[in-house]
């Protein structure tokens, strides 16, 4: 029986490795047998994570939190959890290789994934021109001239945020109208820097190393256009990894996970959240890493008062 199980790598899971590893919990943190280290894992440069003044790489930042974790003791697991029953105050968890493993408390740090426009070149494009997150990689297009996908408040965000830097941001909406609320809407329209294209959709992307342009197709005739452009943001919205738990623990309205104000607590004894599954705002590494100490602090409470 352990007294931890953490069920996802990312930022928030490793952190909660960290604190439940050095509060001598011996926690099992079962990664994933191919996508190890969530998204940072798709991500070139991070420039904006506390106490690497020169940047660092996606991937070394998970290399170096899982390094921390297991220095404390956390047992890290490759391996794909392919079924949970939470109810009962022993959690059960069950992987792809066939093992079964019992837990007092569940720490759950899944993630989310970014929606893909399903264009052929976009994963080997993202870091290179292409892009899910404004406040990332923002920075990287001072006086460059990129576009935004989308209609709802997160592409109006942002696209009004790049303007920061882009010297020109156009907006590209497969609709002739916005679902975003109106204030948000207003904003965008009324900066001069942005340009809205109407009725089009992302339908080709181009560049060899980096982004160069995309192809433009019209929803109404059909017609198409190229768009020479140095960076696309992707701003259609993002999936919560809840395929485990969605008939065990509650979801918000948007399907993340539910917690109980500004701790970890789900809907069920024992069993915790932490990083972007619970997080439909944010969606940064830092508060994802933050929300993993919280996770890791609930777990431990909780195992002292059912002491």
């Amino acid at each position: 029986m352990r007294e931890v199980i953490i069920i996802g790598s990312g930022p928030a899971g490793f952190t909660a490795g960290i604190y439940t590893g050095r509060a001598g919990l011996n926690p099992l943190l079962i990664a994933s047998s191919v996508e190890i280290g969530g998204e940072l894992m798709k991500t070139t440069e991070v420039e904006n994570f506390p106490g690497f003044p020169e940047g660092t790489m996606g991937p070394e930042l998970m290399a170096n939190l899982q390094a921390q974790a297991e220095r404390f003791g956390t047992e890290v697991l490759y391996d794909d959890v392919v079924e949970v029953d939470l109810k009962g105050d022993v959690k059960i968890v069950k992987t792809g290789l066939g093992e079964t493993y019992e837990a007092k408390t569940v720490i759950l740090a899944t993630g989310a994934a970014y929606r893909e426009l399903g264009l052929p070149r976009e994963k080997e494009l993202s870091g290179h021109g292409v892009s899910w997150c404004a406040t990332c990689d923002g920075f990287f297009f001072r006086e460059k001239t990129i576009a935004v996908v989308g209609g709802g408040d997160s592409a109006m965000e942002e696209a009004t945020f790049l303007t920061r830097f882009a010297s020109k941001v156009y907006l590209i909406h497969r609709r002739d109208s916005f679902k975003a609320s109106k204030i948000m809407v207003d904003r965008a329209l009324n900066n001069p820097k942005i340009e809205v294209i109407y009725n089009s959709t992302v339908t080709e992307l181009h560049g060899e190393t980096n982004l160069t342009a995309v192809t433009l197709e019209n929803t109404v005739d059909g017609s198409k256009s190229e768009l020479p452009l140095d960076g696309l943001f992707i701003a259609i919205g993002n999936d919560p990894r809840v395929w485990l738990v969605e008939d065990q623990v509650e979801l918000t309205a948007d399907r993340f996970i539910k917690v109980e104000g500004r701790s970890s607590k789900t809907s069920l004894p024992g069993v915790f959240a932490a990083g972007d599954v619970i997080d439909p705002t944010y969606r940064q590494a830092i508060t994802a890493a933050g929300s993993g100490c919280v996770a890791a602090l609930d777990a431990e409470h909780y195992l002292t008062d059912h002491a």
